[in-house]
């Protein structure tokens, strides 16, 4: 037995009635689920934006939602060349690459917002 205790007598808890330290537990899961509300409220929130990307000289012009859903596609005439489909294609697929990197850029900076920088896998 520890100095100062008599048998039959437990000691005392230092964590403030319960050894799980529940109101703290309490405290973390509120905050959880606070969390939790506002990443799916950013998640609608960025949903809802338009995002725009342009490639060849603004040739080119791609809108996308935050749902990575394509909204617009421009192709200027000057750029359609039945001889070279092949350059048509790449430009097409360069901007929609950027606009992708765009919605994906936006989503981490607003994530990051929520989280301060923590790196939490499966939020993204």
């Amino acid at each position: 037995m520890g100095k100062g205790m008599k048998a039959g007598k437990k000691p005392k808890n230092r964590t403030g009635g319960n050894s799980f330290g529940g109101g703290n537990m309490q405290k973390q899961l509120a905050q959880a689920q606070a969390m939790q509300r506002q990443m799916e409220q950013m998640q609608a929130e960025l949903e809802e934006k338009e995002f725009t990307a342009t490639a060849g000289g603004g040739a080119i012009s791609v809108t996308a939602t935050g749902a990575k859903e394509i909204k617009s596609l421009t192709i200027e005439k000057e750029v359609v060349d039945p001889d070279d489909i092949e350059m048509l294609q790449d430009l097409i697929v360069a901007a929609v690459n950027e606009v992708m990197r765009q919605v994906d850029e936006a989503s981490e900076s607003e994530m990051s917002k929520l989280t301060g920088g923590l790196n939490i896998p499966g939020l993204v």
